[in-house]
């Protein structure tokens, strides 16, 4: 099976209450007109990037009954995240993990690393 750019996160299954961040393009070069070197960008202590993929929320501890009769629930339950896929992200850079993934950087984020988000409800509609 071919990896395009449709499917290629399909295979990506992100836990708890973390999310997947691809980083956006940062500016080589101040607004002043002056040009950056790769690594000042990176020691940035605030990032920014679209929200890929989510995971699953906070787990619930599991309720133990004392009534052995009831059928019991071994789904696990969990507090969704606030953030959604597309969103765009500003997030604390010291907080993230890096990764590659055929090619493309990524960051591993946990939600309480992201600080603002900026969401385009019409752009999912």
């Amino acid at each position: 099976m071919e990896i395009t750019g449709d499917n290629k996160l399909k295979k990506i299954v992100v836990i708890g209450d973390r999310v997947l961040i691809r980083p956006k393009k940062d500016s080589e070069k101040t607004d002043s007109g002056l040009f950056l070197p790769p690594g000042v960008q990176e020691r940035e202590r605030v990032r920014s990037g679209y929200i890929m993929k989510t995971g699953p929320g906070y787990p619930l501890p599991a309720l133990t009954e004392d009534e052995p009769w009831k059928e019991k629930d071994e789904t696990v339950k969990y507090i969704p995240l606030q953030v959604k896929e597309g969103d765009h992200a500003l997030f604390l850079q010291k907080d993230a993990i890096e990764v590659v993934y055929e090619g493309e950087k990524y960051f591993i984020v946990p939600q309480a690393s992201i600080l603002m988000l900026e969401r385009h409800e019409d752009l999912f509609d």
